[in-house]
């Protein structure tokens, strides 16, 4: 016979502790989702912030060194050294040469490159040409995702304008303008010094006059009297 003082759990003991037991649990793959869903999301959001910052740094580096060097399409026809359109309601909506294309393997080829811009089915993409004339572009690089709308615009001694062909006898503008509307709605704005567009102040000359002592006669020009 059992003795009457065995310590044991009674059944509702038991489903009490099992159902503290599955709270528990529940709380914790809830916690567990809601941690992989925001690194997911951070992770996702990091992306996107470092290709944006890639294609400023891109856009920089080919406006800056934009070249003035007339090119000539897959036909032959002359393109000018920089056209830009108003933005993403043309293809391309960017044509430019720019210099400082690096040569590492020693190739047949020049330091100059042309390079188109275009937004092709939501994504900013750079078309480069392995040669500045007659050659047909490789393959698109896409730099941006998720982009609604381009907008464009070019300055030119203090003024704005929508379009740039070099028609007004300068070749390049002297900044370009670029605002970017994403999916969601969030605009993007930055400005772009082109080639040598970059004009520096003037430096004032602040070296210390020279006063002649007291008693100096003055020196006149030859016919300066009347």
């Amino acid at each position: 016979m059992r003795p009457r003082n065995e310590a044991g759990f009674t059944l509702i003991e038991v489903m009490v502790s099992l159902m503290i037991f599955g709270m528990i649990a529940a709380a914790g793959v809830a916690i567990l989702s809601f941690s992989v869903r925001a690194q997911s999301s951070t992770g996702a959001k990091l992306d996107d912030i470092g290709a944006l910052t890639r294609t400023m740094s891109i856009l920089s580096a080919d406006l800056a060194q934009a070249a003035n060097r007339a090119s000539r399409d897959e036909a032959g026809t002359r393109v000018p050294a920089f056209v830009g359109e108003s933005g993403s309601g043309v293809t391309p909506m960017l044509r430019l040469v720019r210099a400082g294309w690096s040569n590492i393997d020693g190739a047949a080829r020049p330091s100059l490159q042309k390079i188109a811009y275009r937004v092709d089915a939501g994504s900013l993409q750079r078309i480069a040409y392995p040669m500045v004339d007659g050659a047909q572009g490789l393959p698109p690089a896409a730099l941006l995702t998720r982009v609604r709308q381009v907008a464009l615009r070019y300055r030119i001694a203090g003024a704005w304008s929508d379009r740039w062909d070099g028609a007004s006898g300068t070749p390049l503008p002297d900044a370009m303008e670029l605002r970017i509307v994403r999916d969601d709605g969030t605009q993007f704005r930055q400005m772009f010094l082109v080639g040598t567009g970059y004009v520096p102040a003037r430096t004032e000359d602040t070296s210390p006059s020279v006063t002649p002592p007291a008693g100096t006669p003055s020196q006149e020009t030859p016919g300066a009297r009347t």
